[in-house]
């Protein structure tokens, strides 16, 4: 994914920035706890495409 779009691509629901996980190709809200995949290069900002993310995760993102 193109690093300067990360720049400019919000969270649909809050609109907070977002953070890039590479290895598991999908851009992370720290605040509503969801993960947007990445397909062929291009974020899928579609909510109900997105998953929850567990609690395990939730905590790693606030360390």
């Amino acid at each position: 994914m193109n690093k300067n779009l990360l720049d400019i691509v919000v969270c649909p629901i809050c609109k907070s920035h977002l953070r890039l996980d590479e290895a598991k190709h999908e851009l992370i809200c720290k605040v509503d706890k969801l993960a947007y995949p990445i397909r062929d290069d291009i974020p899928v900002m579609l909510v109900d495409e997105a998953r929850s993310l567990t609690p395990e995760e939730a905590i790693a993102l606030s360390s």
